[in-house]
């Protein structure tokens, strides 16, 4: 009986445990584009959806917010340095701690999204700087340089990741010829393993982290290829040769049922690949090129692919088994696309934000507005939580209510 009771409360103990790391990441809790809001208005007024709260001195950058259940994250440039911004959910800016120099040439700014994992930030500067800092404040904790440390060498438009943890395991693609992609101690910053890969520079990727029953492994892309790399201990388990036009492979690889969706712009289109049950190879089942998204992400609802071309043509879906184009159409500019209680979300490069109907022919669209705030590019993925969107257009960050 002692014995059952001391289990019972190891049991709590650690799901407790588990359940208090809190994770605010690129693209979601899954980093698959896919907000699990309901509730969510179903057509917006012409202005758009009522907007709560703007900040519009972040300085230049393409930082996403980083949400979590009292505050709201993000990053950009002030005066050549990366800047971490915290916000009360009501808007209130609660302190900006500089982390590293910053990127100021070509499409300057923040280029990465702030992690938050279970009390602390962790973010990638473009000149290849991990930094650690306690979520509470901006006091810097470790910091680790992926170019003195790791051999890594910058790439055209600066070194450009939203770094993915797991337990006490924080994974970046260093890009090293040696030490090519990595998993530091999330707590210290000390290497753990390294995997030589293919020894290719990086290439913009954010990398996803595939759960099967016995391994996690860690899918990236380089300048040439995909990886599958175990996640425990570094070992290169497969790669498949994926080469582009510039070695920008910017979007996050999407792990469903068994299989795995890599896309790049450029032309070259999208790749399926079925994932062996033990995670030990893939096998390539497809490829289409219509949908070349560069950077916009895509994401998979009720079996069909949604995300737009490179060329700003058309928005484009896909069946998810065969690769099958089943329609067409342009809500917006190309650009970036989320989904939240069944509805598309599609960021425009010009500006526009349009509230889309997922259709299995195609897109119907049902609302948009014009972003009123911020300056340069419109790059940044959007975000949704507690009902909220968030914006972030360079200079500004846009929070709206999405339940009204």
């Amino acid at each position: 009986m002692l014995k059952k009771i001391t289990l019972l409360c190891l049991l709590f103990f650690v799901g407790n445990l588990v359940f208090s790391q809190e994770i605010a990441q690129w693209r979601g809790i899954n980093r698959d584009g896919i907000y699990a809001e309901t509730g969510l208005s179903k057509a917006w007024p012409e202005a758009g959806p009522a907007l709560l709260w703007h900040f519009d001195e972040l300085g230049d950058g393409h930082s996403s917010a980083a949400v979590t259940k009292d505050r709201v994250y993000t990053a950009g440039t002030i005066s050549g340095m990366g800047t971490i911004f915290a916000f009360s959910l009501d808007g209130k800016l609660l302190w900006q701690v500089p982390f590293a120099e910053e990127w100021t040439e070509s499409w300057p700014g923040v280029r990465s999204t702030p992690l938050f994992y279970d009390g602390k930030l962790y973010i990638m500067s473009s000149f290849g700087k991990i930094v650690c800092m306690t979520a509470e404040n901006g006091a810097k904790i470790w910091e680790v340089d992926i170019m003195k440390d790791y051999g890594a060498e910058n790439i055209q438009w600066g070194v450009t990741e939203n770094l993915l943890a797991d337990g006490n395991k924080l994974f970046c693609t260093a890009g090293g010829k040696e030490k090519n992609v990595i998993a530091l101690d999330r707590m210290s910053g000390k290497l753990l393993w390294s995997c030589k890969g293919n020894g290719e520079k990086s290439a913009y990727c954010s990398p996803a982290l595939i759960r099967l029953p016995n391994r996690k492994i860690v899918v990236t892309q380089t300048a040439s290829s995909i990886l599958g790399i175990d996640a425990e201990n570094g070992t290169l388990l497969w790669s498949q040769e994926w080469p582009n036009k510039y070695s920008v492979h910017a979007n996050t690889p999407l792990f469903h049922d068994g299989q795995l969706y890599c896309a790049s712009g450029y032309g070259k289109g999208g790749i399926m690949l079925k994932v062996a049950a033990d995670g030990s190879s893939v096998t390539e089942l497809w490829r289409n090129t219509s949908l070349d998204n560069r950077m916009g992400g895509f994401v998979l609802l009720n079996g069909i692919i949604y995300g737009s071309d490179d060329s700003g043509k058309a928005w484009w879906s896909l069946d998810w088994k065969t690769g099958k184009e089943l329609g067409s159409e342009k809500p917006v500019n190309r650009g970036t696309i989320i989904s939240a209680d069944g509805m598309l979300y599609c960021y425009g490069e010009s500006g526009e934000i349009a509230l889309v109907e997922p259709l299995s022919t195609g897109y119907k669209k049902i609302s948009s507005f014009k972003v009123p705030f911020g300056a340069n590019q419109h790059w940044a993925h959007l975000v949704i939580a507690n009902g909220r969107l968030y914006v972030r257009h360079g200079t500004s960050l846009m929070v709206y209510n999405l339940k009204q």
